[in-house]
Parts: structure tokens; sequence; C-alpha cells
């Protein structure tokens, strides 16, 4: 194992956005038994720090790879198109009317029935969005067209975050 691998070769998969949940989950759990500081308790305070490390580094992989809008934006960085998400803000003129109309429909929405209504239709555009990015990065290899997905995606999840406080209220 190497310290400056990408996540990908850090877990011996291929670089891609269609990934197996499961193996990046057991990938995990035998890095963190290879690398565990614990481990390495009797071969001093270097080498402990040493461990350290890679269990971090082992970590922030983890987390890129199981999220699949982490791992989309990461895959766009890797291929030299970042996100660019605070300071790159321009999104389609129909994904604003959409981002708009849900932001309505959550200022009107009076009872958790409404909200659950609307988190359904959100959840759906996320899913469609998942599938658009799989294509672009998959299949046609379009790293300027997964930027914007992924950037739409963030939006969504904000959103999403939006409607679950929302249904907190009703509870």
């Amino acid at each position: 194992m190497n310290l400056q691998d990408d996540d990908f070769a850090l877990f011996g998969l291929t670089r891609g956005f269609s990934q197996d949940r499961a193996a990046i989950d057991a990938r995990w759990k035998n890095l963190q038994k290879e690398a565990h500081p614990d481990k390495f308790a009797s071969h001093g305070i270097a080498a402990q720090r040493v461990a350290l490390q890679w269990s971090v580094r082992i970590n922030e992989a983890y987390e890129r790879l199981k999220d699949p809008l982490k791992r989309a934006a990461y895959l766009c960085e890797l291929a030299g198109h970042p996100i660019q998400a605070h300071s790159n803000t321009a999104m389609p003129p129909a994904f604003l009317m959409q981002q708009m109309e849900w932001r309505e429909a959550l200022d009107d929405a009076n009872t958790a029935g409404d909200v659950e209504s609307l988190l359904d239709e959100v959840q759906s555009a996320r899913r469609q969005l998942l599938r658009e990015c799989e294509a672009a990065l998959d299949e046609r290899v379009d790293f300027q067209a997964a930027v914007s997905t992924v950037r739409a995606l963030m939006f969504i999840d904000k959103f999403a975050l939006d409607l679950h406080q929302r249904l907190d209220q009703f509870e």
C-alpha cells in the first residue's frame, strides 16, 4: 500500500462510479485490521504513528468511496474536473425552476404527508440523477456532464435534509 495511491487503488477497486458497497465495506474492514495502531503497539511510537496515518487515510478513502455523491465528485476531481460547488453555482434553467417549485411546495406544506410526498419526489429525482451520473462517468466518460449532475445532486441532498428537518417538526 502507498499513502499516495488514489482511493480506488488503495481499496483495490477499478476506478469508476459503479461499485459494490459490500465489497467496499469488506475491504475497509480488512484494511483497518492491517493498519490498526493497536497492532503496532509493540513496534514503538514511530510505527504506531505511521499506523495511525494509515488508519486515517483508509477512513478518509472509505468515506469518499461508500457515498455515491462523494465518489462521483472524487472521480471528477481525479480526472481534472473539480466540482467547484462554492465558486460555480450555475445550473440549467430547468433545474433552477424545479428547485423553486420544490421550495414553494415545502413552504406550502401543512402536513407531514405533504412533506413526505415532496420527499418521495425529491428522492425519485435523486435516483434519476445518480443513474445519469453513472452513465456520464462509466459509459460516456463525460466529466463535464458528471460535474453538472454532481452539483445538482448536492442541492438535492441539502434539500432532502431540509425536508427531514421539516418532518421532525411534525413529530
